[in-house]
């Protein structure tokens, strides 16, 4: 695991989770970034043990020991005391008595992206350089339903992806990960970033310390055991966040990840959807794509919030992605920030607009792989000195028979 993250100055400085449990890693699955893809239109449906973790798509609770070492670990002085926010019964937040100078940057009510406390980092919200595209789908990773059509399911979009060697950043539900933890295997060998996205997608803002705790972690326990890895970086559920689920989240390991153009394809009609037309999200698009023809959108990059939740979010995904890749630099939001290390174990380095070479490309772990940073690190440093050690041997050779020659010539 990396030693603590590197912060701009004022900015705590926090270590690797090391709450979380060792798992190793899943047969087949890689233990650094690959530049290979898999498009198998067939994964395999075998839940994690789901006894070890609360009710999928439930509020987790609070008194587990696990939950328990993470509450004592924090350091609860750089949390700030903001009030815990209340839902209506229509499950929106109740604004109402908020202080109108926003002490707490909570963004539901103002957008603010700069927290008013100066030890942790601002919102990644959009991409520095004009022109840049950055691709990201919450919810995921998308279950086949119980019943019904299962086509738009995983591993669709990822073979989409994978068909138009695209890679994009995907916030997770941990519910989502426990019943279908070979998608996000899929996921990850396929070059993906994966991001938290909480246990059961909840506004985080009005949940106590406890349970914002429980959200993060069972979730971030989920991705490890499914991959191996433990991701720095999470988007709030509706984009709700404050300082003080933003400090619990960076001292749990995650910087906050929000967007700057929201597509609303959630809102179209399909399962878990609403009634937003789907000409309205294509105008979206293709105002979005307008714009940066036209040269009126040339001020920076966007993040944009797009859903891997039903066939109607799945379907645009793919209708689009082809024009966007005409149009735009279509990116990670990891690839544009130039963040090449977006989880805590440290064999994993991903290519960035900086640096888009990566030479760390490794084999998938097999099923004894102990899943170490240091059995990874070693593995490589063998192989590359094992490839040495062959590319000279054709110049020994040849060495050999000039003296030969030149033996023979003497004589």
């Amino acid at each position: 695991m990396a030693s603590p993250s590197a912060t701009d100055s004022g900015v705590l400085a926090v270590p690797s989770p090391t709450w979380l449990p060792s798992f190793p890693v899943p047969s087949g699955v890689a233990t650094s970034y690959q530049t290979s893809r898999n498009t198998d239109p067939t994964l395999d449906r075998t839940t994690l043990n789901l006894t070890a973790y609360p009710e999928p798509w439930t509020s987790p609770t609070t008194n587990h020991p696990e939950i328990q070492a993470v509450i004592n670990a924090i350091d609860w002085s750089h949390v700030p005391n903001a009030t815990v926010n209340k839902a209506k019964s229509n499950g929106d937040l109740d604004m109402s008595g908020y202080d109108a100078s926003d002490p707490y940057c909570w963004w539901s009510n103002t957008n603010c992206v700069k927290p008013k406390v100066t030890y942790l980092p601002e919102d990644i919200y959009y991409c520095p350089r004009p022109g840049d595209w950055g691709l990201t789908y919450d919810d995921g990773p998308f279950n086949p339903p119980d019943t019904g059509n299962a086509s738009w399911a995983e591993p669709n979009l990822y073979n989409f992806l994978a068909e138009h060697e695209q890679t994009a950043t995907l916030f997770y539900i941990g519910s989502n990960v426990v019943t279908y933890p070979a998608a996000a295997q899929r996921a990850i060998n396929n070059g993906h970033v994966i991001c938290i996205h909480t246990w059961s997608h909840p506004q985080m803002t009005a949940q106590t310390n406890e349970l914002v705790v429980a959200e993060f972690y069972w979730s971030l326990r989920a991705v490890k055991e499914a991959t191996g890895v433990t991701p720095r970086c999470w988007r709030p559920p509706y984009g709700d966040v404050d300082d003080r689920v933003r400090a619990i989240a960076w001292q749990m390991g995650m910087r906050t990840i929000i967007w700057d153009e929201d597509t609303n394809d959630w809102n179209m009609p399909g399962d878990g959807g609403g009634n937003l037309s789907p000409d309205t999200v294509d105008g979206y698009f293709e105002g979005w794509i307008d714009a940066r023809k036209n040269g009126t959108d040339n001020q920076q990059g966007h993040i944009i919030l797009e859903h891997e939740l039903n066939n109607s979010t799945v379907s645009m995904a793919e209708k689009w992605l082809p024009e966007l890749q005409q149009t735009f630099n279509v990116v990670t939001v990891q690839q544009c920030m130039n963040i090449t290390q977006p989880y805590w174990e440290e064999s994993w380095v991903y290519p960035t607009e900086a640096n888009p070479s990566v030479t760390n490309s490794t084999p998938s772990a097999s099923a004894s792989s102990s899943g170490s940073d240091s059995s990874a690190s070693s593995s490589a440093q063998q192989s590359d000195d094992n490839s040495a050690a062959i590319t000279l041997l054709p110049s020994l050779q040849l060495i050999v028979l000039l003296l030969l020659a030149l033996k023979f010539l003497r004589i």
